[in-house]
């Protein structure tokens, strides 16, 4: 290599090597999703495990003992008030009937007697033929015929009775339950299971517990327990199978007492059921929406817990900064309604918040808004 080429080599490194020194790059900042704060309506659907019930459930028990000798009816059916379900022995209750009957006849011949009787002493005792005795004795006699006469009576209409509860019959309008006894089984008034249970379904409750807390909240909201049950919005059914109920209800009755043990309110909510979808001790999930206007709303997932506080981090120039916040103690389980701590036109991050360290660079990138 000649000394031209040589001094060429150098003056070529020399200049590579304070290029490489005279232009220092800076790392980028890495990409998280952003939200810019802005305020909306929330509705937050505040949700309770509910037991369901028909508006009127009744259990079906015999008033007399015997044998059933008909069923009626199918498990599952519709049945209509004053429907015969069962029919129990008549025989026997037939017998004391005829029985009663008989006293009956009886006692009005035995009355009519003593009738005679009376009447006739009377007259015997103003010719003063027979003594004062014997007039006292014949009324006496013809009260006696009266009595017997109105206890066979009452016999009679306990005979009646009885032979008619042999028929046993719905006492409402409503759909029928298993059956748990058979033709030939013995039955009476003291049995342990119900012959049949009857559920008036064309109505719903949905029984659930509300914590004392919210029932304050409420009572503060609308007033008074009244005002909350009669300006409460409809409110939601989740089924137990995960779907909404197509219908509304509204709540129509609040405890007036708190439970000691669990420290819940007992609500009411009543649905429609025209379709008998719904059935007598069933389960689902109750939905009452509560409507928040002009507030901040953020996902859940832009925040980050430490020691039962709430943060989320900000973006202020180019960089995170931590931001305590004061949100609202009822939530959807998703987002958050912001009291304080942000506001509107902020860049907070909207994904990722526990990863996050103080003072990250990053470069923003838009995300979508939280859907109200």
């Amino acid at each position: 290599m000649n000394k031209k080429a040589s001094i060429y080599l150098v003056l070529c490194c020399l200049s590579l090597l304070t290029s490489c020194g005279g232009s220092k790059q800076e790392m980028p900042g890495e990409k998280y999703k952003t939200l810019t704060v802005t305020t909306g309506s929330q509705t937050l659907q505040s949700v309770y495990p509910a037991t369901l019930r028909g508006r009127q459930s009744v259990e079906v028990r015999p008033q007399v003992s015997g044998v059933i000798t008909d069923i009626r009816i199918n498990e599952g059916d519709a049945v209509r008030r004053g429907q015969v379900l069962f029919i129990i022995d008549q025989v026997p209750y037939r017998a004391a009937l005829e029985t009663a009957l008989a006293n009956v006849k009886s006692a009005e011949a035995k009355l009519q007697t003593a009738r005679l009787t009376a009447s006739s002493k009377e007259e015997l005792y103003k010719e003063k033929v027979v003594s004062d005795f014997d007039r006292q004795t014949a009324r006496n006699q013809l009260l006696e015929a009266e009595a017997a006469l109105a206890q066979a009576k009452a016999e009679e209409t306990n005979a009646r009775n009885n032979l008619s509860y042999t028929e046993v019959k719905s006492p409402v309008d409503g759909v029928a339950s298993m059956i748990p006894y058979r033709v030939g089984a013995l039955v009476n008034s003291s049995i342990a299971e119900p012959l049949v249970t009857v559920s008036d379904d064309a109505e719903i409750y949905a029984y659930f517990s509300m914590a004392e807390s919210q029932m304050l909240d409420l009572i503060q909201e609308y007033g008074s327990l009244e005002d909350a049950c009669r300006k409460m919005p409809a409110v939601g059914l989740k089924l137990s199978n995960g779907k909404e109920y197509p219908k509304t209800g509204r709540i129509d009755a609040i405890s007036g007492t708190v439970d000691e043990g669990t420290g819940g309110v007992t609500l009411r909510a009543v649905f429609p059921n025209e379709g008998h979808l719904l059935r007598n001790g069933g389960s689902g999930t109750v939905s009452i929406p509560t409507e928040y206007k002009d507030c901040i709303v953020i996902p859940q997932s832009a925040t980050y817990e430490l020691q039962n506080r709430v943060f989320t981090w900000k973006v202020v120039d180019g960089k995170t900064q931590s931001a305590p916040l004061t949100v609202y103690k009822y939530n959807d389980g998703q987002t958050y309604i912001v009291l304080s701590g942000l506001k509107t036109g902020d860049v907070i991050i909207s994904e990722g918040a526990g990863l996050m360290r103080e003072g990250t660079v990053v470069n923003v990138t838009p995300s979508a808004e939280p859907e109200k």
